[in-house]
């Protein structure tokens, strides 16, 4: 008797559990495992071609990958990156709390920022920084309309590539930056303002403690994304003499008429930039999703479900 009552409650346990979505089990998709197959076939078979292919010319690549000239055309891009990025950002910042500001200047003003730098291509501006002599010869501090002058340089004292790099690339990117504070600020929920204000906080205070914060969520994922297209945007400085990455290896090719190999070379180098920045991304994301993603952990749903299970058991024994 006691062996029947053992297998009905295994049968009835087993049928539990089968109906338990705890224990729910995807079916089987073979055609994910197709097309899976067909892509690491394409895949392989495209690498193998690029591998083989002698008109790459890969021990040219491997001989300057690590030569002096790119590694200097390195640097300057990265240095390029780190400092137009952080002067963008803090602009950015700085326009997108005047363009929220109840001040109709102050929004005037980041409005007019933001259409005039997003409205006009980069290499265009770039140009137009490197040549700012020709409009304005020299650069002072003035009384407007008035003969008084307390400070006056030549502008191509000033205006060096790199100044003119730096200037450019800032620029344009505090227009990009201040719409993505913008939004990442108008996700913070309208409640927390309010908090702050029956707090007494002053509009400074509260964005630096409470607002910013919880915008970051919503700010990290594009500003990784401007961070990566500054990388590449650098490229453009080239044009006007900047010895970056691309005008490094440019200067190669134009000597030895190694063009795709060299080419190849920048091209290496700016998919690792970017995969080391798109790991670093990943794991601010994760650090400010802190407290925003519930994790499942497998082990203790199975024991809830098993508790669910009993209790079932114990409930149809009872009836």
């Amino acid at each position: 008797m006691s062996s029947n009552t053992n297998d009905s409650r295994a049968r009835d346990k087993a049928d539990v559990q089968q109906r338990d979505v705890a224990f729910a089990r995807n079916a089987p998709t073979y055609g994910r495992w197709v097309s899976w197959i067909v892509v690491l076939v394409i895949a392989s078979n495209f690498l193998w071609l690029v591998a083989t292919n002698p008109n790459f010319e890969w021990m040219v690549v491997l001989k300057w990958f690590t030569e002096g000239s790119v590694l200097k055309g390195l640097q300057v891009t990265l240095g390029l990156t780190v400092v137009s990025m952080i002067l963008g950002t803090l602009l950015g910042l700085l326009l997108a709390v005047w363009r929220l500001s109840e001040n109709k200047l102050l929004s005037g003003i980041s409005s007019l920022y933001i259409w005039f730098f997003r409205g006009t291509p980069l290499l265009v501006q770039l140009i137009f920084w490197y040549n700012l002599s020709t409009l304005f010869p020299t650069l002072s501090i003035t009384i407007p309309w008035t003969g008084i002058t307390f400070a006056s340089w030549n502008t191509n004292d000033l205006i060096t590539p790199l100044t003119a790099a730096i200037a450019g690339l800032a620029l344009n990117e505090a227009a990009y930056m201040a719409e993505i504070i913008r939004a990442g600020l108008l996700s913070v929920d309208n409640g927390q303002v309010e908090t702050t204000q029956a707090f007494g906080m002053s509009r400074t205070r509260a964005l630096r403690r409470i607002i910013i914060p919880q915008a970051m969520r919503s700010i990290i994922p594009p500003t990784g994304n401007q961070l990566i297209s500054m990388i590449k945007a650098t490229s453009l400085v080239s044009v006007i003499a900047m010895g970056d990455l691309l005008y490094s290896v440019q200067a190669v090719y134009n000597r030895t008429f190694e063009i795709i190999p060299m080419l190849m070379v920048a091209v290496i180098w700016y998919l690792l930039i970017t995969s080391i920045l798109n790991v670093g991304q990943s794991a601010i994301e994760r650090y400010y999703a802190r407290g925003t993603r519930r994790t499942v952990v497998v082990t203790k749903r199975r024991n809830q479900s098993d508790d669910i299970s009993q209790r079932a058991l114990v409930q149809k024994e009872d009836v």
